[in-house]
């Protein structure tokens, strides 16, 4: 049995480049899918996996995310001041607790990549397997894919990645992992390919925004030269510690949306929109069914 997964690490420092100009002023990681935030799904899917400390590896430019993530106790006090206290209580629900979390931001001043950023939280780690969660990967179901990863690795140890089918022509998008062995819902690999060409793809299998690594993945980052585009991938660390800790997928159950997309946001959007009764007659209106959107989506 491996210890259990105590910390997960946040890489938020993207400058958001595809959302522009909305990002401009706005963090990729709170634009809303229709009024929560996406960092606010990552955050719930860390708790809901028995997170305890949350590292934030951000950029100097995005502080409201800080912001965000922890107690405003000034806005609180306003809104109960104009009797909106059950939207006080809301926010103080959804912000870090002082009491039960641990939260350290990090900044990350240059575009080194994820696998740089993921080094930068060494410090806040330590000597424990970890997770990684990017929220832009937007994965709705129950229960969350972190906690369900978690429990697999409780099983497997090494580095798990979470891993899902695409279409051929989507190998390009993504890593892909060169399979070994497909069980239930693992996958042992051999290695990863970096988002290889659809001829060249050793699998469909890719992999998404969730990880847990065992923690000599830093031995790995801080000795790895850049890779594609002079950034430090993760990618190349995880492959780089297959020999030493193994490498396997895990195929979640919920559902995916690319949110770094505009077509992936959008289709998150609909998808939320579809499943509450409050946006019904809107949905009905435009002629839009849950499994048309959900078809959407999948392409």
């Amino acid at each position: 049995m491996t210890s259990p997964i105590r910390t997960a690490v946040f890489p938020v420092a993207g400058l958001g480049t595809r959302f522009l100009p909305a990002t401009k002023a706005t963090p990729k990681e709170l634009l809303p899918v229709i009024d929560t935030p996406l960092i606010q799904f990552a955050i719930d899917e860390a708790r809901a996996a028995g997170i305890e400390k949350m590292v934030f590896v951000s950029h100097p430019t995005k502080a409201s995310i800080e912001r965000y993530v922890r107690h405003d106790h000034d806005l609180a006090e306003q809104l109960r001041d104009k009797g909106k206290g059950e939207v006080a209580d809301m926010l103080q629900g959804m912000a870090a607790c002082p009491h039960s979390e641990e939260i350290q931001f990090v900044m990350q001043d240059q575009p080194l990549g994820l696998g740089h950023a993921v080094l930068m939280a060494r410090e806040h780690v330590g000597e424990e397997a970890f997770a990684v969660i990017l929220p832009d990967d937007l994965i709705l179901g129950e229960p969350g894919c972190l906690k369900e990863m978690v429990e697999a690795h409780a099983q497997c140890g090494g580095h798990l990645v979470a891993s899902m089918e695409v279409a051929p022509e989507e190998t390009k998008s993504y890593g892909v992992l060169d399979v070994l062995e497909r069980k239930d819902k693992f996958t042992r690999a051999r290695g990863m390919v970096e988002k290889p060409a659809p001829e060249d793809a050793p699998s469909r299998l890719a992999v998404v925004g969730r990880y847990v690594l065992d923690s000599s993945i830093f031995e790995d980052l801080a000795t790895q030269t850049p890779g594609a585009g002079g950034e430090i991938q993760l990618t190349d660390a995880i492959a780089a510690g297959i020999a030493r800790v193994g490498l396997a997928g895990f195929e979640f159950s919920g559902k995916r949306f690319d949110c770094g997309s505009k077509s992936g946001m959008l289709a998150a959007k609909l998808h939320m929109a579809a499943g509450d009764p409050e946006y019904a007659d809107v949905m009905a209106r435009h002629g839009l069914r849950t499994e048309q959107i959900d078809r959407i989506a999948a392409e």
